[in-house]
């Protein structure tokens, strides 16, 4: 019994160092053009995407407080 737990612990030893290997990137430099397609995009539509977002700003009161840097106190 004391041997299986000795080569159970360094099974799960030799596991856990293989994790720190080098990760390669999934997507290659040369690979990146084909994921700014048309079908990648978030926004299917800008010009409802864009009204949407002047609705949001409207309602909270905080101009430009959507993804930019800055406080976004609505106070021009």
């Amino acid at each position: 019994m004391k041997i299986f737990i000795r080569m159970l612990l360094i099974v799960v030893l030799l596991l856990q160092a293989s994790g720190c290997a080098s990760i390669e990137p999934w997507v290659k430099p040369y690979e990146r053009a084909n994921l700014a397609t048309e079908e990648m995009k978030t926004d299917r539509n800008p010009v409802s995407d864009s009204y949407v977002n002047h609705v949001y700003e409207a309602r909270e009161g905080a101009r430009g407080a959507s993804g930019s840097a800055g406080a976004g106190c609505g106070c021009n």
